[in-house]
């Protein structure tokens, strides 16, 4: 616990000397948490370059918003927010254009044979994550492969802890029959 409150108090700390215009208080937040910003991300959206962009774009939203953050969460559960809703954002576009680049087909339906069987697994919960319900995969995204817990899900998603608890089920059970069906 006090592990946790030390990286809390130190996430304030940094978050303060940035918006103070200290650059490198800022690269040092951006530094700590790219990398559970992309596993997030790439999580939604599936494609590696978008994800590039809205990790991008997710990190310059907190930079024009930082006088917003007031530390009434932590630094990650607010930066996965933006995240989240960017790549919502993203999936909704996708979905309105009915849009599929010719590469994002190509990674899908066609897996290097020569790679492990973990890989494969691994590919295999990418395919059946992208044709999963929005709704759904942020849940899933967030509680089984992020490993938050329920609680921080819910206030990541702006959602009851029923409803997240709900459609992380739903969500298992969907992943399941695709996952089943892709391996027929």
């Amino acid at each position: 616990m006090e592990h946790k409150l030390s990286k809390y108090k130190e996430d304030s700390e940094l978050v303060a000397r940035a918006k103070n215009g200290d650059l490198a208080a800022f690269e040092e937040i951006v530094n700590k948490y790219k990398s559970l910003m992309a596993k997030v991300i790439i999580g939604m959206v599936g494609n590696r370059e978008d994800a590039e962009d809205i990790g991008q774009e997710a990190f310059i939203r907190f930079y024009n918003s930082m006088h917003q953050y007031h530390a009434e969460a932590s630094l990650s559960t607010y930066l996965t927010r933006i995240a989240i809703n960017l790549s919502l954002n993203e999936l909704k576009k996708r979905q309105s254009k009915k849009w599929l680049s010719l590469e994002s087909k190509h990674e899908q339906f066609h897996a290097d044979n020569d790679t492990s069987r973990q890989r494969d697994e691994k590919e295999i919960v990418e395919k059946a994550l992208e044709q999963l319900e929005t709704k759904y995969k942020s849940v899933v995204v967030l509680r089984l492969i992020q490993g938050f817990s329920t609680k921080e899900t819910a206030k990541i998603l702006k959602l009851p802890l029923g409803t997240v608890l709900s459609r992380l089920a739903r969500g298992q059970e969907k992943l399941k029959e695709i996952i089943t069906e892709m391996e027929r």
